[in-house]
């Protein structure tokens, strides 16, 4: 083996070690920042390595930094923009843009084999060939998955499920065809023109699997579809002979995999079902608010939600998407401060699917300094609700909703374990107005002898429920 490339192979090495630590750090809040930048310090490595490679010096760098600063300043831009309740949707443009560039890449590479043969590649394989077919499956259906998924969360697109005539019909088409399309491409290896159409194919494939699904499944389709890219990543690797983009690759798919089965048992799903497009999924039949609610919802103010604090004991507090929206962890924390004063044992209950993404409570509670041993997760948190006083619900939804409990396919949150908010002696939910969640369906807690609404912005609601307790 020459010593420049015994280099590079050293350095990938270390690049896949940095990779494997800093995704183990990232397991518990307290590692989670080194993991990131050991994460990030591996990638930094495997980028100056890659440049650093004899086959990409030949070609020169102006592209490349062209690239880096359009990109980056393209990235740095949006990411700017985008708020933290919109997080969801730029995790879903990271999966499509890189599904894509992984499929356009391996496409790219395979035409540059084919005009000057045996510059880079001393010959085109079947393993060429096949790997090249199945990052580029993977990568079209990556993207468009993850367009329709940004649609459905930013609201371009109907977040109930969208059942197209025939969809099962269509889709066990398309994948005929793109195994026809393999067929003929890794048997030719003479023409790029199947692997386009591969391409093409596919892009439609990722349509029809997302668009059948769901709004209330968003995150686990998002968390699905970053495992998607993480595989077409790794089959690019398998196409270039590069060993840290199969690691890295192969990293991203099997966590967003584990990812996607934790986030399917928490939400009472079947895998099978997200992956093939919602099979026997059934359009929400609408059920009318005036049927659950009837005049039985009662409000109060925060001087009303302040008298009945007096003598609580214990407070759980529930955030949600409203609390992230309206960006009251701040407000939360002041709030615990106050109680914890009075001798009130303050927790905050984490449903695992609570916002759009898995650990978005977390952040935004971690970003007011709120201690991380006061979050506690659902199955912990659940049985003591009997015993709590009085739980807040703030901007949450569809995770306290007891129509969960039914078994009634047409409710899409059937069978999703809750938190068991409706238990404790009070309840307090803090909302704008009576709106569905990101189901779409009523939410009989609402309407619940112990619960008390409290209408307006999470923020003012809770700040004027701080003032209401330090002025009795």
């Amino acid at each position: 083996m020459p010593h420049e490339e015994a280099f590079v192979k050293l350095f990938y090495l270390l690049a896949a070690v940095l990779f494997i630590l800093g995704l183990k750090g990232m397991c518990h809040p307290r590692t989670a920042v080194l993991g990131n930048l050991l994460g990030s310090v591996g990638m930094l490595v495997a980028i100056i390595v890659t440049l650093l490679d004899r086959r990409i010096i030949a070609q020169g760098y102006f592209v490349i930094i062209a690239g880096f600063i359009v990109g980056g300043l393209i990235g740095a831009i949006l990411a700017s923009w985008a708020p933290m309740t919109a997080m969801p949707q730029v995790v879903a443009v990271f999966n499509g843009f890189g599904g894509a560039a992984s499929a356009i890449a391996v496409g790219a590479a395979f035409e540059e084999a084919l005009a000057h043969p045996g510059q880079w590649i001393e010959d085109i394989t079947y393993q060429f060939t096949a790997s090249a077919a199945v990052a580029g499956i993977i990568g079209a259906v990556a993207f468009t998955g993850s367009a329709v998924a940004f649609g459905k969360l930013q609201g371009l697109i109907d977040e109930r499920p969208i059942l197209l005539p025939f969809r099962h019909l269509l889709n066990i088409g398309l994948v005929v065809l793109c195994i026809g399309l393999t067929i003929w491409f890794v048997v030719a290896q003479n023409s790029g023109v199947p692997f386009w159409l591969l391409c093409l194919a596919a892009s439609v494939l990722g349509i029809t699997l997302v668009i059948p699904i769901g709004g209330a499944d968003m995150p686990v389709v998002i968390s699905l579809l970053n495992a998607y890219s993480g595989l077409a990543a790794a089959g690019h690797g398998w196409v270039l002979n590069n060993s840290v983009l199969i690691v890295a690759g192969s990293l991203v798919g099997a966590s967003g995999f584990i990812l996607t089965a934790l986030m399917c048992k928490a939400m009472n799903r079947s895998l099978a079902n997200v992956i093939f497009a919602g099979v026997g999924a059934e359009v929400t039949s609408a059920t009318k608010s005036d049927d659950v609610y009837a005049g039985r919802v009662k409000s109060a103010s925060p001087e009303d939600i302040a008298l009945l604090m007096d003598g609580a004991r214990r407070v759980v507090i529930v955030p949600g998407y409203g609390m992230a929206v309206s960006q009251a962890q701040h407000a939360l924390a002041n709030l615990m401060n106050v109680l914890e004063a009075r001798g009130v044992e303050v927790e905050f209950a984490i449903h695992p699917v609570a916002g759009r993404m898995p650990g978005h409570m977390n952040v935004l509670l971690a970003e007011a300094n709120i201690p991380y041993d006061k979050l506690k997760e659902m199955d912990e948190i659940n049985p003591t609700f009997k015993a709590t006083d009085m739980a807040i619900v703030i901007g949450a939804n569809d995770v306290v909703n007891p129509l969960a409990r039914q078994s009634d396919p047409s409710i899409p949150i059937a069978g999703m374990p809750i938190l068991d908010v409706d238990q404790a002696r009070s309840v307090v939910v803090i909302k704008r107005s009576l709106s569905p969640g990101f189901a779409g369906i009523p939410n009989p807690l609402f309407a619940a002898d112990n619960t008390l609404m409290l209408y307006g912005d999470g923020k003012e609601m809770i700040q004027a429920l701080v003032t209401a307790l330090k002025g009795q």
